[in-house]
């Protein structure tokens, strides 16, 4: 062969090798930085929640995301939801989100945009880790309010399948119903008029509230259920958690037990009220909830 062809097929030559050493190159696990991410977000030490190799069940198909509430962190808000969905057979995840530089301890107090910006990084990263399609959210307080900016204006309506909220703040409360929530966490009374953007994203009238209720409270694809309970001094009135559209069950926790007294903080650990968050998760599956009921 002469000089001259042997120059031009080696060109060719080192092309097809190179393409060959591609295609065997072991791939980089997929979505290894969106996995990442999210667990830079996820709350520690919570048994029952934040298994990245757990893979979703023909029965429970969908991960389900726990979204706490202000002031609160992943660990405290959930010990009791996680470890019971958990049992069921369902994968958890729960993050924690809104923390402000120079605050210590107190979490969820970001303006609500950003804190819906760190929920779309953990929900990217939990379908990721689980290979599934969509998850569901269980949110308490603005944890069951601030998803719905994440479904409105970040892309989740495609990533979730249901939205559950326990007295969560739709339509927001008034600076004292604040107030009263802060007492729970100590040093939280002092920022609450100064140092809380996700206070004043929650008070009745805010422009946040606005924009995100304009044209209508939910989205067509979405199934959303409200939890709320007739005790609830800190999101008032407790109806003004509930939403108007299709593909909403709004339940009263009285409803289900009268003499259930739990009240906003407590929503998140009571028995009869994650039962009916079963029952949402798993509408197919739903069994009566009432008094006897428990997780």
């Amino acid at each position: 062969m002469s000089r001259v062809k042997r120059l031009r097929i080696l060109p060719l030559f080192v092309t097809s090798a190179l393409a060959c050493a591609f295609l065997l190159t072991p791939a980089l696990p997929a979505h290894a930085d969106a996995v990442a991410d999210a667990k830079a977000l996820a709350a520690p030490s919570l048994p029952g929640a934040n298994d990245w190799s757990c893979k979703p069940s023909t029965a429970h198909p969908r991960p389900v995301v726990l979204v706490h509430g202000t002031f609160a962190n992943g660990t405290v808000n959930w010990p009791i939801a996680a470890r019971a969905f958990s049992a069921r057979g369902y994968c958890v995840f729960a993050l924690t989100y809104g923390q402000l530089r120079g605050v210590p301890v107190l979490r969820a107090i970001a303006p609500v945009a950003d804190s819906a910006a760190q929920l779309s990084t953990f929900v990217k990263g939990v379908l990721a880790a689980t290979g599934a399609a969509h998850v569901d959210i269980v949110g308490h307080s603005q944890g069951g309010m601030m998803p719905r900016y994440y479904l409105k204006f970040l892309g989740g309506a495609g990533k979730v399948h249901t939205l559950v909220g326990l007295a969560p703040s739709n339509h927001g409360t008034t600076l004292s119903g604040l107030s009263l929530l802060a007492q729970a966490w100590p040093g939280a009374l002092s920022i609450v008029a100064t140092g809380c953007p996700a206070c004043a994203d929650q008070i009745v009238g805010s422009p946040m509230l606005g924009r995100l209720n304009a044209g209508g409270d939910t989205l067509a694809d979405v199934d959303y259920t409200v939890i709320a309970t007739r005790y609830d001094v800190v999101v008032t009135p407790y109806r003004s958690q509930f939403l108007d559209g299709t593909g909403v069950r709004n339940v009263t926790l009285q409803d289900l037990c009268a003499l259930d007294l739990s009240d906003h903080a407590g929503l998140a650990f009571d028995q009869i009220a994650l039962h009916e968050v079963l029952n949402a998760l798993d509408r197919a599956h739903a069994t009566r909830t009432n008094c006897l009921s428990h997780v």
